[in-house]
Order: C-alpha cells, then structure tokens, then sequence
C-alpha cells in the first residue's frame, strides 16, 4: 500500500545517465580517485537480476542527514517525504553509506530476511548514487555554492572507499 517510489526503488538502469553524469562531474572536479572502479560497481549493480518479489516498504532516502544518532548510537531516523515500495536494496544501501567501515557485512548477515546476492549488488548501486550525490552537494557547499552542504562531502567519499575496495 505505500506509493510508487518517486524514483526510489525501481531499476537502477532508470539512473544511469544521472550516475554517469555525477561521475564525470566529480571526476572533473578531481574528487573522484578511482573512477573506474565507481563505474565497476555501478555497472555491476545495474546488470544484477532485479527485484522480483513483491513491493517493499522503504525510507527511500537514507543518509546520514536523515539518521538521528546520540553518544554514537542511531536513534532515529527522519524525512519520510519519500517513503515509497520497492526493490529493499534502496534502503538496503544504507550500510555503506551510514555504517563504518567493515560493518556493512555484519549488518546484511544480520537483517532479516538475509538478502540475496543480487539484492546486494543492486544495493552498492543504490550506495554509489548516493555517495555521489553526497560528495558533489559537499563540494558545493564547499565552494559556497546555493544547496551545497559541506558536511555531506566526508560521508560520500568513505562510503565510495568501502564500495570499491
């Protein structure tokens, strides 16, 4: 019963000139070290099998400016203005985004259920777009830039460092 996901939760392959744009932005921008090993994630979260179970509630926008914490510890989360159904790996990409490193792992073999391979690998796409889009609204905000938020840099770039290593 949750709405269509406006964008969020649906193929990746509906992103991919959003992505590749990001990527040569940030790649010209001298932000992105790798960019070949970005693009390698992408690709193989886009040729991952998609979702075929049925429509999952998600938050549809995890990030670290929507997670409350306290002494370290999450205690919530906000912004539900993109709450949809969809394919899990959505929210699933958060544990790249949110969690530090070598926790991604622990945290997708503890969830319940136990994603499968394929939703995984469509999850680091979802985790790519979002590291993207954290690194160029940093650098915006760095350069003083309307919308920029400089914060949002650090978070982007060590969760583009977990996906590609």
């Amino acid at each position: 019963g949750a709405p269509a996901g406006r964008g969020r939760g649906g193929p990746l392959a509906d992103h991919a000139e959003g992505v590749a744009k990001g990527l040569a932005s940030a790649t010209e921008m001298g932000l992105i070290a790798d960019p070949d090993a970005v693009r390698a994630v992408w690709e193989d979260a886009v040729a991952a099998p998609e979702w075929t179970g049925p429509a999952l509630w998600l938050h549809g926008d995890l990030h670290p400016a929507n997670i409350l914490t306290a002494d370290g510890t999450f205690c919530g989360v906000i912004d539900f203005g993109e709450v949809c159904a969809g394919d899990p790996a959505c929210d699933l990409a958060a544990a790249w985004v949110l969690l530090p490193d070598g926790a991604a792992d622990r945290f997708h073999a503890a969830y319940q259920p136990t994603p499968d391979a394929a939703t995984l690998r469509r999850a680091r796409g979802w985790a790519v777009m979002r590291a993207l889009g954290g690194i160029l609204i940093g650098e915006a905000g760095v350069q003083g830039r309307p919308g920029g938020k400089p914060t949002w840099g650090p978070p982007g770039h060590a969760a583009l460092r977990r996906l590609t290593r």
